[in-house]
């Protein structure tokens, strides 16, 4: 496809994206649910044809040499198909938020303010890999009344393709337009340059991706962008904590999926619980084959563990997104040094703490970055 095609193609996408957007925006909350359910039904209807579509991708990805973080992340397995259709059915029948009315005052004029919820209008959604993202993505701009244009990695095409289909299989049969979720059917890189650059319908790009790919759109995009860069995530154990808990926590961040961008990649411990703490993570850890790239103190307390592969962390480990079953880490004095930690060395991802201590918890989201970076925050307290 040449230069001009590809132009007319994302206008043309562009125009009937914006059209369709206007009766999302009108659509009621029953037939947002519908399009939800039906598209939960047509998932579970589809696997063997979806797993198929998904085996050409991954074929071309084992031939190409794509890593393994990335292979993992192409994988449509049933059970990633099972969790996008419960994800659709949890969205059905959660409360309808358009219209809501939110901080309503009056003022000494009279006049009563307040914030209305209304829909963007038009996002772009450019992904890499996962196609998981096309259905989560779809259902997303379906249940807030919006109109989306996805963008798939090149890796993903059939896969993508598929899903799409069936959301707008979806969206027919509910009534809505089907162009109200709309796959760019080109792998041509040339199509980012114009999704990124149409402020006359795109109203908002979302980029999920790489660090390139996020400084390529922030950098070349013509219309608002919602943001994050590297998933350099920490979970930080504190002193007082719940350590059954804390254990249960630190090993599903980490190891439920090692290529997500909010998994867990650096591991802060309370001294006053690292010896209870770290052996019985370290045990989990070393079954699972997860390699533990420590600080000294850290080191010395894992070495006990049977099997743990333990690596004397760099100053780098600190900062990297491993993306791998590797985790870095540290014992740290007290939330102090924790926060100080993360300020320094998280992306501002997605940071937790695990405590006991209200006011510990109040202060680590306070303190812990918010605002100090561009792209959105996930602090979760424990």
């Amino acid at each position: 496809m040449n230069a001009l095609n590809i132009a007319e193609l994302m206008h043309s996408l562009g125009l009937q994206a914006r059209e369709a957007s206007a009766r999302m925006a009108a659509a009621s909350a029953a037939e947002k649910s519908a399009v939800l359910s039906t598209l939960a039904k047509l998932l579970r209807e589809n696997i063997q044809a979806l797993q198929a579509d998904n085996a050409k991708d991954l074929e071309r990805a084992t031939a190409a040499g794509l890593s393994a973080p990335m292979m993992d992340r192409l994988k449509l397995t049933p059970k990633i198909i099972e969790t996008l259709a419960v994800g659709c059915e949890q969205l059905a029948v959660m409360p309808d938020i358009i219209g809501e009315i939110l901080g309503l005052q009056q003022q000494p004029s009279g006049i009563r303010v307040g914030r209305m919820r209304v829909p963007l209008g038009v996002f772009g959604m450019i992904y890499e890999s996962r196609p998981n993202v096309t259905i989560e993505a779809a259902s997303l701009s379906i249940k807030s009344g919006n109109a989306c244009i996805l963008r798939g990695g090149s890796e993903a095409i059939d896969s993508n393709k598929a899903l799409a289909r069936l959301v707008r299989q979806a969206l027919a049969q509910a009534g809505l337009p089907e162009d109200a979720v709309q796959l760019v059917q080109t792998t041509d890189r040339e199509a980012v340059g114009h999704l990124i650059t149409m402020p006359q319908y795109v109203d908002v790009v979302i980029p999920r991706g790489g660090k390139g790919l996020i400084e390529r759109i922030s950098r070349d995009a013509k219309v608002p962008v919602i943001k994050h860069l590297d998933g350099n995530c920490h979970v930080y154990v504190d002193d007082p904590v719940d350590i059954a808990m804390a254990v249960k926590v630190a090993d599903n961040a980490k190891t439920q999926k090692y290529s997500p961008c909010n998994a867990s990649e650096g591991l802060l411990v309370a001294r006053g619980v690292a010896l209870d703490f770290l052996p019985k993570i370290g045990a989990i850890y070393a079954a699972k084959g997860v390699e533990m790239r420590c600080d000294a103190e850290a080191k010395a307390i894992l070495a006990a563990v049977p099997g743990a592969n333990l690596q004397e962390a760099t100053e780098q480990d600190w900062s990297e997104e491993y993306l791998a079953p590797i985790i870095s880490v540290k014992v740290v004095a007290g939330i102090d040094e924790a926060i100080a930690h993360i300020n320094r060395y998280s992306s501002h991802h997605t940071d937790a703490i695990l405590t006991r201590d209200h006011l510990h918890a109040a202060a680590f989201p306070a303190r812990g970055g918010f605002g100090q970076r561009d792209g959105q925050r996930e602090h979760p307290v424990r």
